[in-house]
């Protein structure tokens, strides 16, 4: 009677923990449990910032990709190359032969320097980079030159006489423009500040005339562009502005005007009494 009501004791308490088990969860580790079951917060929280890792790798890694199959796309490599090469350029660098190099369109490099030049201006520089002659270069920014002229030596600066600056103004407006056609504005022989000119790089032969004696045509050239600051003819200033007014022409025909002077003389015939 003893031992069975010791083991009617046992089978009550392996009932009792049997039941606790059951209540508290105490399951296999590797079962999922029942998807009805709460959800433990420190779980959900590592679950969502492994989530998050992995968007940001995907993004990353999206980017990357299409940074690597459009070649077109500018970083800053680019802007730097194209500063190195206008830096060394002795000439104005078209955008169309940066594109060349950079293997990159033409209007994106158009862009890319209209940005550079805006943000020097910006920034404040003594410098700027300006479209002239139908490329880009760095120059010195104009309220410096006060600055830039002492530096210069004025012997190191050969200046032009009056006569080829003016003839010089006249091929800018008038070209192509023959020899004689220069001669009859300026109403001198325009031989020798033709070939200054043309020695210093500023005018060359463009074309023949069809007339008679096919007559060389003088144009300028993109060195005159680069020297005055301009993109092309186009932005030379009008000429009517340097174009006198009609009363200030009447002015000067009327002071070279040469009055004819006219002198009366009065002559006295004598009677001559002859002999008959």
């Amino acid at each position: 009677m003893h031992e069975m009501d010791e083991m009617d004791g046992m089978d009550e308490m392996h009932d009792e923990f049997g039941d606790d088990a059951h209540d508290h969860g105490d399951t296999d580790p590797l079962d999922p449990g029942d998807p009805g079951d709460p959800v433990d917060p420190v779980d959900e929280a590592f679950a969502e910032v492994e989530v998050e890792v992995e968007v940001e790798s995907v993004d990353v890694a999206e980017t990357a990709a299409r940074q690597v199959t459009l070649p077109g796309v500018p970083d800053a490599d680019t802007v730097r190359a194209i500063e190195a090469i206008i830096m060394v350029a002795v000439e104005p660098v078209p955008a169309e032969l940066l594109a060349q190099l950079l293997e990159m369109p033409t209007t994106v490099i158009e862009r890319l320097c209209h940005e550079l030049a805006r943000s020097y201006d910006e920034a404040g520089h003594g410098f700027q980079l300006v479209k002239v002659a139908g490329g880009f270069r760095f120059q010195s920014h104009p309220d410096q030159s006060p600055y830039v002229e002492r530096f210069l030596l004025d012997g190191q600066r050969a200046r032009m006489s009056g006569a080829a600056l003016e003839t010089l103004a006249i091929v800018a407006y008038k070209q192509p423009i023959s020899r004689a056609q220069v001669a009859s504005i300026r109403g001198v022989d325009p031989d020798g500040v033709l070939r200054t000119l043309q020695a210093r790089g500023y005018i060359t032969e463009v074309a023949r005339d069809s007339g008679p004696g096919q007559a060389i045509l003088f144009g300028t050239t993109p060195s005159f562009l680069e020297k005055l600051g301009l993109a092309s003819l186009a932005d030379l200033p009008p000429i009517a502005e340097f174009v006198p007014g009609p009363e200030v022409v009447e002015a000067l025909e009327h002071g070279l005007r040469v009055e004819p002077t006219t002198s009366t003389t009065t002559t006295t015939a004598t009677p001559t009494d002859g002999a008959s």
